[in-house]
């Protein structure tokens, strides 16, 4: 539920501003493509925190973890502050991408009000974490749930304006988001202080300065991690961009469909969540049978889920789309993109399943390259090639994102069976 709480953020966004204008959804889905590839890329360095305080646990060494949690929340707090000064200059690339000009002023509005939201996310992530890896996700979940609900509200009075706050469209949203990423991080702050399921390894009773030692161990931990979930999402987002010449209508429905796809998404996702914290529970255990059932178990429940997926893209596609929009040029093309979007589910849950195994190894290297060779080295290519040179237009872009998660499921589902073949023979 968290995951899907977390997507149904860009769900709602996408779908008021569909219905404000073509323009608008396409002003968002520029600015999302840029700022969600560097919104996780920073925030998949804390996801580093996970492995880390799951292996504790499994290694019966309690007593390092309020010492992990901060030490992430230093890291998170200067990552967060980088992220925000990247957020301000990067409506300075929209003209290299080439963007239309008429969607540049909503585009950039949108970026510089969401990025200030970005040291909260960041913050938020290692504290999301911390407690996840501790076993106690239902506070993120219902932190999250809250935000969902209210960001409708937040949504509607700053895009549509009320009293004295001026109607500020497409830009509305980010100014929505940023609030209630700020108002996510002090809840979750507030109720760890305060819930007695974290006193035995609490983390806001005392002051610890930032440890280069730890700090080092961190990133060398979790930029792995931040890079290969970059190059997967990157590869996404910036479909958008690379649609741009092809008009407003093409983005619009290449956005209906990312936002349909990630958040169907959520549900491997999380599964790759829980696959780190049980494997990297096993690995600090040194229990190796245990740890490759987790993870048989885990694969097959993600085939399982890919098949639901699959069936309700195929037998709901006209509900879907209905749901964001009734352009009807915008509407024929989004419902054909989602016949591919169905075509990889499978691959997809298959990936991340075995990436999130690999992050509970502690193996993060192998899998920054493959998937920096198999999105930006074969499928971006490919796609920039087909959709703007070739007939296949908008779709062709799918067909190089199709090609790019073919090959980073096969090595790296390969590259889980070495680690565990290795460690049978330890």
């Amino acid at each position: 539920m968290t995951q899907f709480a977390q997507a149904g953020f860009g769900l709602i966004d996408t779908i008021m501003a569909g219905h404000l204008s073509a323009a608008d959804l396409a002003a968002i889905a520029v600015g999302v493509g840029l700022w969600m590839p560097v919104m996780l890329l920073f925030a998949g360095i804390m996801i580093a925190t996970t492995p880390l305080v799951a292996e504790a646990r499994g290694a019966k060494t309690p007593e390092k973890i309020p010492t992990i949690a901060r030490q992430s929340l230093w890291v998170a707090a200067i990552l967060g502050t980088i992220a925000l000064l990247i957020m301000q200059t990067l409506p300075w690339l929209l003209p290299v991408f080439g963007v239309p000009e008429s969607l540049i002023p909503k585009a950039s509005l949108f970026l510089h009000a969401i990025g200030f939201g970005m040291p909260a996310v960041m913050m938020y992530a290692a504290l999301r974490s911390y407690s996840e890896a501790l076993g106690h996700p239902r506070p993120v979940t219902v932190i999250s749930l809250v935000a969902l609900v209210a960001l409708i509200p937040l949504n509607l009075i700053f895009m549509y304006g009320l009293g004295p706050i001026p109607a500020l469209g497409s830009a509305g949203c980010g100014f929505a988001t940023a609030i209630l990423q700020w108002l996510m991080l002090i809840s979750l702050a507030l109720y760890i202080s305060k819930a007695k399921a974290y006193q035995h390894v609490p983390i806001f009773t005392k002051w610890e300065k930032i440890d280069p030692a730890w700090t080092k161990r961190i990133l060398l931990l979790g930029l792995p991690i931040g890079l290969a979930i970059f190059f997967e999402v990157s590869i996404f987002s910036t479909g958008a961009l690379v649609l741009s010449p092809l008009g407003e209508n093409a983005i619009a429905a290449h956005q209906i469909a990312i936002s349909v796809t990630s958040v169907l998404f959520m549900i491997p996702l999380s599964l790759a969540i829980a696959l780190t914290i049980r494997v990297g529970m096993y690995y600090g255990e040194k229990n190796w049978q245990a740890m490759r059932q987790v993870q048989k178990i885990g694969l097959m429940s993600a085939t399982f889920f890919a098949a639901c997926t699959m069936i309700l893209i195929a037998i709901a596609r006209p509900y879907i789309v209905a749901v964001y929009t009734t352009d009807l040029d915008v509407f024929p093309v989004a419902m054909y993109l989602l016949w591919f979007a169905m075509a990889y589910q499978l691959m997809d849950a298959w990936q991340v399943s075995a990436a999130g195994c690999l992050r509970g190894m502690q193996d993060t290297q192998a899998p920054m390259w493959i998937t920096l060779m198999a999105y930006w080295v074969i499928a971006f290519p490919i796609g920039l090639y087909l959709a703007r040179y070739t007939a296949w237009g908008v779709a062709g872009v799918w067909l190089g994102l199709i090609i790019g998660l073919s090959i980073a499921c096969v090595f790296l589902i390969g590259r889980l069976y070495l680690n565990n073949k290795r460690l049978a023979g330890v």
